[in-house]
């Protein structure tokens, strides 16, 4: 908005300069007119507002194709800026593919359990031997974690097809578990049926099924994060459950998540009160630990994140040691750093959180107002914030977060409502793969308003050095139009579908504020404006200087200033790669652009309706090499810029290694 306010007031200071000028000068007042309401319109460059949203549109279909659907255009140009992501773990980093591999068993028993994927093919193992399929308790560990449960195995119907589940992948590991400790897991559950239940909550982190199971009284079954089911469970005595705790944190060390099983020999859960009805009663089953391998290809992507000054923090609701593991195999914890999690969290004031935040790579066991909450800390420290959720309650940290990423597989409908990307692979690359294209989008927009800004001022200069120096208008209304709108139209569109540079995760992220106008263009604009306004006014005052008539001379201009337009938009592709490496082949609709702009010039020049028109007459092509030889000054000078800036970086790299 305040860029705009500022060409506005340049415009119609530049209208009143040049009238002045023009009446001073003593030329003909409609003449004055149109060529100052033609410098006006040059100084808008009124093909940015397109230019902008072509470029956002074509980001939003580029990271669809990639599986990040954009529901909100801002955040395509939010993304670049983005410094912190806030992921879950699970099916995100993780390749949500839970299976058992670990139980635990009161009195110090520990189970491994083979095979992966969710077909029930595998065996139970103690200390290398067998388990007896008769072994009561690990039936009834397994049996409880089997009826406590709302997943289904879902068989496969022919010799091609694998196993599949539906409902949560943690709840069906339980089932395969209990398939290959010889469970039938439909026969337990008709034999046992459920009577009422408790459903899981991020509050509680439990959920409990009540069952009828033949002449035997009801039993009450009670699944969830150890932390919170041994705190039913007092009636096993304290060191039965430190023995517990130090098991359960052995094997979250291991980056296993682990769930513990608890019974209830009665019918507590039917009454009013819900888990405060069997608080302190509960007798622990065991513990069931469950491996999620990482995905592949989130370590590279977390390390590009590095690379690219993006910080990656883990949220998840697993104990903070599985947590804490897992990222640091991903790279997402580095040494010094650690986990904190809800309750540690709650207690925590927000001067404590905001100084500490730098060193926390997990949080575990977070509620969802907990994610908020790190949002807003994040984001008072000046980070723009990209946080994952899937969830009904994640929506306000969604909603809050400067990029909130919705859950494509898993995610609520409320979620993806919230958020302004919804990824449909549930993947952390995918991401950070949006986050590159977002970076690639705004710097294809610097590259717009560059070549923009720098065709504006070169038309306003030549105009206006010609009316000081004395000249005789060097263009004519008409032609400064043309390029305007014609020339400029042709490039502009064409050159936001310039392909990533390769190095847009190698740099740091877009600062916020980031002025569109920053130091570093400035430069580039005192370098190119310079050039291409001494090669067009020198042209013309040369070829005066020659005797050549006047038309010829203004024509001659006219294609002069376009030229150095077309070197110049090369010039823009990069501000720090040769354009004579990057070539115009790099980018086909900037070939077709230039191609399409050389027609209509040569149009402009060699026929006659549009001859009359534009106030040109025709020039002999031998006498276009020279005018294309002078105009690519513009294009030497930028890469002697490019060339003295490689030298100075490879020099300051050579002395800070010295």
């Amino acid at each position: 908005m305040q860029f705009g306010r500022y060409l506005v007031a340049a415009a119609l200071v530049l209208f009143v300069v040049v009238m002045v000028l023009g009446l001073l000068r003593g030329l003909p007042f409609a003449d004055v007119v149109m060529v100052a309401i033609s410098q006006m319109v040059s100084m808008v460059p009124e093909g940015l507002p397109v230019a902008m949203t072509i470029a956002l549109a074509v980001g939003m279909q580029r990271m669809a194709g990639r599986g990040a659907i954009i529901r909100r255009l801002s955040a395509v140009e939010t993304l670049g800026s983005t410094t912190v992501i806030c992921s879950d773990k699970t099916g995100t980093l993780t390749r949500n593919e839970m299976t058992v591999s670990a139980l635990w068993l009161p009195g110090g028993r520990h189970i491994d359990v083979s095979g992966a994927g969710y077909a029930p093919q595998g065996v139970l193992t103690e200390a290398g031997v067998a388990v007896d399929p008769a072994d009561s308790a690990v039936t009834a560990l397994l049996r409880a974690a089997v009826l406590c449960n709302d997943a289904e195995l879902v068989p496969p119907q022919n010799e091609m097809a694998q196993w599949t589940v539906l409902g949560d992948p943690t709840e069906a590991a339980l089932l395969v578990a209990a398939g290959k400790a010889g469970i039938d897991v439909r026969a337990a559950r008709l034999c046992a049926p459920r009577g009422a239940e408790l459903p899981f909550d991020s509050d509680s982190k439990m959920m409990a099924t009540c069952h009828e199971d033949g002449a035997a009284p009801a039993r009450v079954f009670v699944k969830g994060a150890p932390e919170a089911v041994l705190r039913l469970c007092a009636a096993d005595g304290p060191q039965a459950m430190q023995a517990a705790r130090d098991a359960a944190e052995r094997m979250a060390g291991l980056a296993l998540r682990v769930l513990a099983v608890a019974r209830v020999d009665d019918h507590a859960l039917a009454a009013a009160g819900g888990f405060d009805a069997v608080a302190g009663r509960a007798t622990l089953l065991g513990l069931i630990g469950q491996i999620d391998p990482p995905r592949e290809e989130v370590k590279a992507a977390v390390a590009e994140c590095r690379a690219a000054g993006i910080r990656p923090i883990m949220v998840t609701g697993d104990h903070k040691l599985t947590g804490l593991a897992i990222a640091r195999v991903l790279g997402i914890a580095r040494d010094g750093d650690h986990a904190v999690d809800g309750a540690e969290l709650e207690r925590m004031g927000e001067a404590e959180l905001i100084e500490r935040l730098d060193r926390i790579a997990v949080f575990a066991r977070v509620h969802p107002a907990q994610k908020l909450r790190i949002v807003e800390a994040l984001q008072s420290r000046g980070d723009v914030v990209a946080m994952t959720g899937d969830g009904v309650n994640d929506a306000p940290a969604l909603a809050r977060a400067d990029v909130g990423v919705a859950m494509g597989i898993t995610g609520t409908e409320v979620a993806k409502s919230a958020a302004k990307i919804v990824i449909t692979d549930d993947n952390f690359a995918t991401i950070v793969d949006a986050v590159e294209q977002g970076r690639v989008v705004y710097g294809n927009l610097k590259k717009v308003i560059l070549f923009l800004i720098v065709t504006s001022i070169d038309e306003v200069l030549v105009l206006l050095l010609a009316l000081v120096l004395g000249y005789r208008l060097p263009l004519a209304a008409v032609q400064i139009l043309w390029i305007n709108i014609v020339t400029e139209s042709t490039l502009t569109v064409n050159l936001v579908m310039d392909p990533p540079d390769g190095d847009e995760m190698r740099r740091p992220p877009v600062p916020r504020d980031d002025r569109l106008l920053s130091g570093e263009m400035l430069r580039r604009v005192a370098l190119l404006v310079p050039t291409a306004v001494a090669a067009t006014l020198g042209w013309f005052a040369w070829r005066q200087a020659e005797g050549v008539a006047f038309d010829i001379v203004r024509t001659e201009t006219f294609t002069m200033l376009a030229t150095c337009q077309w070197f110049n938009v090369l010039n823009c592709q990069s501000a720090t790669r040769s354009a004579l490496r990057l070539g115009i082949f790099r980018n086909p609709w900037l070939l077709g652009g230039l191609s399409m702009s050389l027609a209509l010039q040569a149009a402009v020049l060699y026929w006659a309706p549009l001859n009359a028109l534009f106030h040109t007459v025709p020039i002999r092509p031998a006498d276009l090499l020279p005018i294309v030889a002078v105009a690519s000054l513009v294009l030497w000078t930028e890469e002697l810029r490019k060339l003295f800036g490689r030298w100075r970086r490879g020099r300051t790299a050579s002395e800070s290694i010295d």
